[in-house]
């Protein structure tokens, strides 16, 4: 009897302590809050040609739009050279046509009426001599060997002029050589890479927008000389921007790309901006100094990049931000990424230890 009323005992006792302990258990956290700070992309901008800047069109501050002109060169001294390349490429081109057409029925019906014509001038000259020499054979001293000589001449020199016009008939017929059209034609494609490479400067003449974005600074202003090695402007692109956090190691097998996420800043009390995780870095490194965190500042952490959508251009480049990461589901935004395989075995986990601790020497 002593023995069960000292189990029921022991028994009310530890049901007693586990409903003391019930509402004080470790709840398990139902989202991951990583810091870090907003980035993005930044590009100069320079023009492609060296010329004298005529006009600069945005401010510092101007949001743009892609294929915007910003600035513009001086094109005085470019539009007459392309002009002049434009009159060579087109008196080339009639060249060749002509060349292909070849000659026209009204130039060989010329070379044959000048055909003709020499083989009647031949046959008088023939008849002409012949005349001459049966005189001459006739009547002793009626004519002179120098005059029978000329006549003779004349009648050669017919025949030789029937040979010419027969052989310029035969040309005019054959048409021009093909290593005469293939010279034009390359005579041609000359002329017109020359012009397309004179217009592609005149189009670089213009500075346009790459992409959308918001001029930071303005570095050069109308009557400065422009190089492509001297930016105009500085852009900052809008789209794609993210927010740079970390996450620790232990916490890293609860994310992978894809999954959603949102953004909270100070600036911005009570305003959540919805985003996905779009990168992962697989190389440990130490926390950076500009990241508050509450863990220490020396443990290992890996980057994660919280892509976010921002019309209105709000989040600033280096504004500190507060990315939190629900863990009660796992269903993606909907971006097309692949998905991470979970936390490191402790072999890859040393290996990216020792790699984080000889980057920080």
């Amino acid at each position: 009897m002593r023995r069960k009323l000292l189990l029921v005992v022991l028994l009310t006792a530890s049901v007693a302590a586990a409903l003391a302990w019930w509402p004080h258990r470790a709840q398990a956290p139902a989202e991951l809050a990583l810091y870090g700070n907003i980035d993005l992309r930044q590009v100069d901008l320079a023009f492609n040609n060296s010329e004298r800047i005529s006009a600069v069109l945005v401010q510092e501050g101007d949001r743009v739009k892609r294929g915007q002109v910003l600035a513009r060169l001086d094109t005085s001294r470019l539009t007459p050279q392309v002009a002049q390349v434009e009159a060579q490429a087109a008196a080339q081109r009639q060249v060749v046509e002509r060349l292909h057409n070849g000659s026209r029925p009204e130039e060989i019906a010329q070379g044959r009426a000048s055909l003709a014509a020499a083989k009647a001038d031949a046959a008088n000259a023939r008849q002409h001599y012949e005349r001459l020499k049966k005189l001459a054979a006739l009547s002793s001293g009626a004519l002179s060997e120098d005059e029978l000589e000329s006549a003779n001449s004349a009648a050669d020199n017919s025949d030789a002029k029937v040979q010419v016009n027969q052989t310029a008939l035969d040309l005019l017929v054959l048409g021009p050589r093909k290593e005469d059209i293939a010279q034009a034609e390359a005579q041609l494609r000359g002329n017109e890479a020359q012009l397309a490479y004179l217009r592609q400067q005149l189009s670089d003449a213009e500075l346009f927008a790459p992409a959308e974005g918001v001029v930071r600074t303005r570095l050069l202003e109308p009557g400065d000389m422009a190089t492509p090695q001297k930016p105009v402007f500085s852009l900052a692109l809008i789209d794609p921007k993210w927010a740079r956090v970390y996450v620790s190691e232990p916490d890293l097998g609860k994310l992978h790309p894809g999954i959603a996420a949102s953004l909270t800043a100070d600036s911005f009390p009570g305003r959540r901006f919805a985003g996905w995780i779009g990168f992962i870095s697989p190389i440990a490194e130490f926390t950076p100094k500009d990241v508050q965190t509450t863990e220490l500042r020396t443990s290992l952490v890996y980057e994660v990049r919280v892509f976010v959508k921002d019309p209105d251009d709000d989040l600033r480049l280096g504004m500190p931000v507060t990315a939190t990461v629900p863990l009660t589901t796992a269903e993606p935004l909907g971006q097309p990424t692949a998905h991470d395989s979970g936390p490191q075995s402790a072999r890859e986990a040393a290996t990216a230890n020792g790699t984080a601790k000889e980057n920080s020497r």
